[in-house]
């Protein structure tokens, strides 16, 4: 029984205490990065330029991100070169959801990992390995 009344008074507590935490941390952040305004509006404008060259359902593919609630918008999408092709890496929120990679026609190819296992939905097992990064397409203004 004590069980019962302990548990839920420990969780609310941790979670005001978490609460806490991140506006210091939202702080922080908001400094660094009024720090480093001119590396920031370097690499929008390098962003803005890779943005124009992307294919159009892409394109609107990232304009409906920006269309999300926050804390479900993706992260970033990142341009890679896999097996000779230029396919887009969207990295999203959260662990728990899935990093869905599509290709230049905006075809679902998988996830290499994310999701509750952390392995993806296993469609490209050798992605890590074989995948090579390039630029940054897009990042989101969380």
């Amino acid at each position: 029984m004590i069980k019962f009344i302990l548990m839920p008074m420990l969780i609310t507590l941790s979670c005001c205490s978490t609460k806490s935490n991140q506006t210091v941390a939202n702080t922080d952040a908001v400094m660094v990065a009024a720090s480093a305004e001119k590396v920031s509006n370097d690499s929008l404008k390098a962003q803005a330029i890779a943005y124009k060259a992307l294919p159009k359902c892409l394109k609107n593919k990232i304009d409906s991100f920006k269309l999300k609630e926050k804390h479900e918008r993706p992260q970033s999408v990142v341009e890679y070169m896999y097996k000779g092709k230029k396919v887009y890496y969207v990295v999203m929120p959260c662990c728990d959801f899935f990093n869905e990679v599509y290709d230049e026609n905006c075809r679902y190819l998988g996830a290499p990992d994310g999701g509750f296992t952390g392995k993806g939905d296993g469609k490209l097992p050798d992605f890590s390995a074989e995948a090579k990064p390039g630029k940054e397409i897009w990042k989101s203004a969380q």
